[in-house]
């Protein structure tokens, strides 16, 4: 008689797969390298298995770092934050830097 074994639940049954290492539930400063054209980018918009949109391949980009933000990395912005290329706006359907978990 084969020995008793419990049966095991998948985990996309109890939790959604993890797209990103970082799995906090705020903001993160985030490094970016669209596999297609290799483009690189930085924001400190990025979130917890969120992606971003590549400006120009148009192809959805998840995070290849993330790290909490430190105080000024929040303020400092060199650029504008896109929505339409942001997958946590678009979820939210407003910017993600109003969102306050």
């Amino acid at each position: 008689m084969p020995p008793k074994t419990r049966s095991k639940t998948r985990q996309s049954e109890t939790q959604p797969e993890a797209k990103t290492k970082y799995q906090g539930k705020k903001r993160a400063f985030g490094q970016f390298k669209c596999k297609k054209c290799e483009r690189t980018w930085s924001s400190a918009n990025s979130w917890a298995n969120m992606g971003q949109q590549c400006k120009k391949c148009k192809i959805n980009v998840y995070p290849h770092k993330q790290s909490p933000l430190k105080p000024t990395e929040g303020e400092y912005n060199r650029e504008r934050h896109n929505i339409n290329l942001c997958e946590m706006c678009k979820k939210l359907r407003y910017s993600c830097k109003e969102y306050n978990p």
